[in-house]
């Protein structure tokens, strides 16, 4: 080696240091221009050119570098404001992508559970399925990266040999067109929580500086994600905590309300309330909507909080549970009795259903409407403790009725005693009981079978509200102070087809003296009660004014009036029975007609010779003496039982 000495002049050296730091690439020609004048030996010159080129590299090195770092750290700055998760992987991605310049990069999420790593965000792709696709473990090049918890990569997937090969993962990644992968892991301390991927589609030997630069934006990628799940799952314990708290101060003040109700129900129960103020109470707490429905699921009471709707009048249109909805109901019911619990209809928030029962005895329901405070587990236990209430408050109630009733009872049998003793103290007596029987106006004879007589007295009570009412000689009587028969017919009538789903006969007589006439009257409606089911008439109000010419003709005894018919239009019946004629109505029209063949022809709509027809037909039936005045009468009072008995051999 020489150790000749050559000087360069220092504008020189200023000149090549520039060349060699410039931003621009210097060419070697450039460099050989400046040392040409120097003199220097061609040796000399050769390592000063090598050393400027050099210099040059390092330099363009250093300033790749420093860009890099710079971008690294702005991307840092730029993720670290992110607070989304899921935008947070999608902007983590993005700016990897920038920093390394691959054609696709995408990040692979690890589940400590299974071991699997998912592929959650990618850029540059354009096969459907990458997206989603879904790494076993112990599979690919992504689960080498977790198990080495380092860079992992390969110039050539298709010839990988360092991991294990997936048939789904290979067939995904050549839909793709990857060939050269390099995946870092995002690490939080030693928990691998994903792979970070840059892959190209073209061979690719990944050099120091690009693994170098993709590891070290994983690492603050990995931070970053982890503080913001960190972050996320604070939020959301945040939130849980709030959660737990409202639910806890709703839970207090249901507690503070069932306290409330629980204490104004015991009042009740000291003071003697009904089931209408358990009802107000209950809506005045739940702020609700609260109806009372008795054993037959009608309404018998209604209340409604300050915030809940008025509650319709009983009987009204609203709260009258018919149809589907009443089926509905039936149903909640039957469950409340069978679980002793609250029963919601249709889906959360509507109705609620619990049945009011004592021991196996059913009493009613209670229907709670919701208004303003949600229904929970602590307004159920209050509704089913009102209901508990309401039980005890309907058997006090049921059991004062009782009493009440059997006085009344016994009073309306000395009433219709036929010993004048008996009958001497009944008014003395009512009177203690609010009753004047003076007062008393209308009997009303009801004619069902034993089963129902006690549900249709305690209705028919109800309806009649201060008379007597009780069970008599195989039927219930009423003694009401309705002035009009008919009404009073119709009033219980009613009331008892509410009650009992069972036909009914209520027969109305005039009362004139009580007690005198009492008794005349009973044996009135009772023989009026006898007679109309013989006429077909068994589920109606009548009055005995009504029906007295067929009472009058035929008295207590239904085989009479069959009879009477069958003596009388006997062969007529028969006729048409056998021969599905007409003759009874053409006799019945021909009678309305005062006898006239011409107007009972256009009553029936048919030519006078047609009626002629008939009534010679009628005269061979019936006899040339039929239209004889006194016959006559007879047969018209059995034209008219037979058309309203709807009367046929069959029945005779």
């Amino acid at each position: 080696m020489s150790n000749d000495v050559h000087s360069i002049p220092v504008d020189t050296v200023v000149t090549l240091l520039e060349a060699a730091a410039a931003d621009r690439d210097a060419d070697d020609a450039e460099i050989r221009d400046l040392l040409a004048g120097l003199d220097l030996p061609a040796d000399a010159a050769a390592r000063v050119s090598d050393g400027v080129r050099q210099l040059r590299v390092g330099s363009e090195r250093w300033r790749r570098r420093g860009q890099e770092l710079s971008a690294l750290f702005s991307s840092a700055r730029e993720l670290a404001q992110l607070r989304d998760v899921d935008k947070l992987l999608e902007r983590l991605v993005e700016r990897a992508h920038d920093l390394v310049g691959t054609d696709v990069t995408y990040l692979s999420e690890f589940d400590m559970r299974t071991r699997e790593l998912r592929v959650r965000t990618t850029l540059g792709t354009v096969a459907p399925t990458f997206l989603g696709l879904r790494v076993p473990p112990g599979m690919g090049l992504a689960s080498l990266v977790v198990q080495r918890r380092q860079p992992c990569w390969t110039s050539s997937y298709s010839g990988m040999t360092q991991a294990p090969h997936d048939a789904h993962i290979d067939a995904t990644v050549a839909a793709e067109g990857l060939v050269s992968l390099l995946g870092v892991p995002l690490l939080a301390g030693e928990e691998v929580i994903g792979v970070l991927f840059a892959a190209n589609r073209v061979e690719h030997s990944f050099s120091p500086e690009e693994i170098s630069l993709l590891s070290a934006f994983a690492d603050h990628a990995a931070i970053v994600l982890q503080t913001a799940r960190l972050l996320a799952r604070t939020q959301d314990a945040a939130e849980e905590t709030r959660r737990a708290y409202g639910q806890l101060a709703r839970h207090v003040e249901a507690m503070e309300r069932a306290s409330g109700v629980h204490s104004d129900l015991t009042t009740l129960v000291l003071q003697g309330g009904d089931t209408t103020a358990v009802a107000g109470a209950l809506g005045k707490a739940l702020r609700c909507r609260v109806t009372v429905l008795d054993a037959d699921l009608h309404p018998t009471a209604s209340a409604a909080g300050p915030t809940a709707d008025a509650p319709a009048p009983v009987g009204s249109g609203r709260d009258r549970e018919d149809g589907p909805r009443r089926d509905e109901i039936r149903r909640a019911v039957d469950e409340s009795r069978r679980s002793g619990r609250c029963v919601t209809l249709g889906r959360p928030g509507h109705e609620v259903v619990v049945a009011v029962v004592a021991g196996q005895t059913f009493l009613g329901a209670l229907v709670l409407e919701p208004g303003t405070v949600e229904f929970g587990p602590v307004e159920h236990r209050t509704a089913e403790r009102a209901a508990q209430i309401t039980a005890l408050l309907s058997l006090k109630q049921e059991a004062l009725i009782e009493a009440e009733q059997r006085v009344r009872g016994d009073l309306l049998a000395d009433l219709l005693s036929g010993d004048p003793r008996r009958r001497a103290g009944v008014a003395q007596r009512a009177q203690s009981r609010g009753i004047r029987t003076a007062e008393l106006r209308t009997l009303v004879v009801l004619s069902l079978p034993a089963e129902h007589r006690r549900l249709a007295a305690r209705a028919a009570g109800r309806a009649a509200g201060g008379g007597l009412i009780g069970e008599h000689a195989d039927q219930v009587v009423a003694l009401t102070c309705e002035s009009d028969p008919a009404a009073a017919a119709t009033l219980i009538h009613t009331a008892v087809r509410r009650a009992i789903d069972h036909p009914t006969l209520a027969v109305a007589a005039a009362l004139g003296d009580v007690p005198r006439d009492v008794r005349a009257q009973l044996e009135a409606a009772t023989a009026c009660a006898r007679v109309l089911p013989v006429l077909g008439i068994t589920d109606s109000a009548a009055t005995t004014d009504e029906f007295l010419p067929y009472t009058a003709l035929f008295g207590p005894g239904e085989t009479r009036v069959s009879t009477f018919v069958h003596n009388l239009l006997g062969p007529l019946l028969e006729w048409d029975a056998t021969r599905g004629g007409n003759l009874l109505t053409t006799l019945a029209v021909y009678l309305d007609s005062r006898l006239s063949p011409v107007a009972a022809g256009r009553a029936l709509h048919l030519h006078k010779n047609t009626v002629l027809q008939r009534l010679e037909r009628i005269t061979e039936l019936l006899g040339d003496d039929w239209q004889e005045p006194d016959r006559l009468f007879r047969i018209s009072v059995a034209v008219r039982v037979a058309r309203l008995s709807a009367t046929t051999l069959r029945d005779l």
